[in-house]
């Protein structure tokens, strides 16, 4: 049992670690080369956050997926290069929407040189990005297409609110449906077609990949709160101290407005004060981990990684459907 890809996941079959270190490699390799601009500043600001690492969560999927057809078919690595570009290129402009200081334990491109040049940044990330899918064919393209119009429209979505009489946490889950949930099912979706895989496995899996990306990101809005040091590279509180919505809060103000029990609305009040202060900041921390609000996100961040795994089902037993299986549990381990 030998441990590769992000979560310490373990790979049963020394075959298949072998093509997932491989692949992985060439990813990374294919990163860097993709981002080489004839401007040195470019290039340092497209590399700034590749070579602060990262779990690269999104290439193992490709990989993964890329086994239940031919894992060394010629498109199966760039279409894996292509959903890091854009996740990278989303984190840039994310980290300008949301004033974020640090991304990966390193400071975020935005408070290093500024919004324009991280906003242009993650612009450049996209035409690299797009400039590979054109050599997949049309086909790469559409998908890659509607999957970015997804995650634009999660974004929107997020900024704008809940309409009226939309539930909150449904919203939520809308949300990040497309702003994570997306690209994770394209990786799958990719990696499955540049294979050859057949057309059934290829809806298994980005049926899968949805399911599994809003997993993680519940797995992070739990991790904000509970952890004692963010996987991320960023603190815990960073999402409450920037005023990002996560699930236990939204579980949370959910509670206070049923109930309205004292603590609760106190509690709110917290939240929603300033919590630029360090001592403030570690006490709405210490009472959501108290909460049951915290729990409550965490059975959801279960939830959806069980419809992850159960969409596994139809796949021909082996390996990679092993290791996918595993990726479920993986994710459930990070929210506790």
């Amino acid at each position: 049992m030998t441990v590769v890809g992000p979560f310490g996941l373990s790979v049963r079959d020394q075959a298949l670690e072998a093509d997932v270190q491989t692949g992985l490699a060439a990813v990374e390799a294919g990163l860097l080369e993709a981002t080489k601009s004839e401007v040195p500043f470019i290039t340092e600001a497209a590399q700034h956050l590749i070579k602060a690492g990262g779990k690269r969560f999104r290439p193992l999927l490709v990989m993964l997926a890329a086994q239940f057809g031919d894992p060394f078919a010629p498109g199966v690595v760039p279409s894996a290069v292509v959903v890091e570009l854009t996740h990278l290129a989303t984190l840039y402009h994310d980290d300008v929407m949301d004033e974020a200081e640090v991304r990966r334990g390193v400071p975020s491109a935005n408070s290093r040189w500024g919004n324009s040049v991280a906003v242009l940044t993650g612009d450049f990330l996209f035409a690299r990005a797009s400039h590979l899918l054109a050599d997949l064919g049309p086909d790469a393209v559409r998908i890659q297409a509607e999957s970015f119009e997804r995650l634009v429209t999660g974004q929107i979505l997020e900024t704008a609110g809940p309409r009226d009489g939309v539930d909150p946490v449904d919203h939520y889950l809308e949300v990040l449906g497309g702003k994570t949930g997306s690209l994770v099912a394209v990786s799958c979706r990719l990696g499955a077609i540049e294979s050859g895989a057949d057309d059934s496995v290829i809806d298994v899996l980005a049926q899968y990949g949805e399911r599994l990306g809003v997993a993680f990101q519940l797995a992070d809005d739990v991790l904000d709160i509970a952890s004692d040091s963010h996987e991320s590279g960023k603190t815990p509180g960073t999402d409450l101290r920037e005023g990002i919505p996560t699930l236990p809060v939204l579980h949370l103000r959910a509670a206070a407005a049923a109930h309205g029990r004292p603590e609760d609305l106190e509690l709110v009040a917290l939240v929603d004060g300033d919590l630029t202060d360090d001592d403030r900041l570690a006490e709405v921390l210490r009472r959501l981990r108290e909460h049951p609000a915290l729990e409550q996100a965490r059975r959801d961040t279960v939830r959806y990684a069980e419809e992850a795994r159960a969409m596994l089902s139809p796949l021909p037993e082996g390996f990679a459907k092993t290791a996918l299986g595993e990726l479920c549990d993986a994710v459930v381990h990070r929210a506790g």
